[in-house]
């Protein structure tokens, strides 16, 4: 009976033993693959660090070097128009809009991530803390007839751009620049047209769209023409000039600084 006992005792060991084993195993097995996990998140994760390098020295050119627009579209903006998930925005940085941008091929998929995820960064301009009373430059605008050419929050009209996030998008100094200084910086394909028909006045307007045969442009009501180049007897491309007048001798600086902590207060979706 004693001799029975050791060996069943020995017996319980080894199969603790064993179990002790497996156990271990199991746990390393599942720790292992865990590190294993994390390694393959770190190098898939999109990295902006990344996408800005690969942002700088390839589509810099066309969008900036701070995706302030320039050739290509400003990116500075909360929503974009052909990018409005992260899904869509690599889709365009790999497939590109063809035929004004090309896509980026050559890029592996976690470098476009990673593009994407620096372009996402640049759609919003942290909030001010600014002079002025965003209050009495709303009532400002409204009460100099910003309204009469722009839309802010759906009021206002559809000539000039679309003011609703211009807060998301351009800093304190800029807008301040823009009231000033409207015609200092322009994109580039914009263009302010003084379009004469034949036995017409002149019309001005802005640049919709242009071809060889015919051109479409909009006017300070907001109005489309579209009009055949043959019907067209003068037409006038003013360079350097904008539709928006200087402010610089219209506001005082404390009415600047108000309408200017109004405009950086508008960061809603356009």
């Amino acid at each position: 009976m004693h001799g029975g006992g050791a060996r069943k005792a020995a017996s319980t060991s080894r199969r603790s033993a064993c179990d002790r084993c497996r156990i271990d195993r199991l746990t390393f097995s599942r720790q292992y693959l865990l590190l294993l996990a994390c390694v393959a998140y770190a190098q898939t994760a999109p990295d902006a660090v990344v996408g800005k390098k690969i942002f700088e020295s390839q589509c810099a050119l066309c969008h900036g070097q701070s995706g302030g627009g320039g050739r290509g579209p400003s990116l500075n903006r909360p929503v974009l128009r052909h990018a409005p998930d992260d899904a869509a925005l690599r889709s365009v940085i790999e497939d590109g809009i063809p035929p004004e941008m090309p896509g980026a091929w050559q890029l592996h998929p976690h470098e476009v991530a990673s593009v994407a995820a620096y372009v996402r960064s640049l759609g919003a301009v942290p909030p001010e803390k600014l002079p002025g009373d965003a209050a009495r430059g709303e009532a400002l605008y409204l009460r100099v007839g910003c309204s009469g050419c722009h839309m802010a929050s759906g009021s206002g009209a559809g000539f000039g751009p679309d003011l609703t996030a211009i807060g998301a998008r351009r800093n304190g100094a800029f807008l301040r620049q823009k009231l000033l200084q409207p015609a200092a910086v322009l994109p580039d394909d914009f263009e302010y047209l003084a379009v004469t028909r034949t036995g017409g006045e002149p019309v001005r307007g802005i640049r919709v769209n242009e071809d060889s045969f015919t051109i479409q442009f909009k006017d300070a009501r907001a109005r489309f023409h579209s009009l055949r180049k043959s019907e067209i007897q003068e037409l006038r491309r003013l360079e350097h000039e904008t539709p928006m007048p200087s402010y610089e001798k219209k506001f005082s600086p404390a009415d600047l600084d108000d309408l200017v902590a109004y405009l950086a207060g508008l960061r809603g979706q356009p």
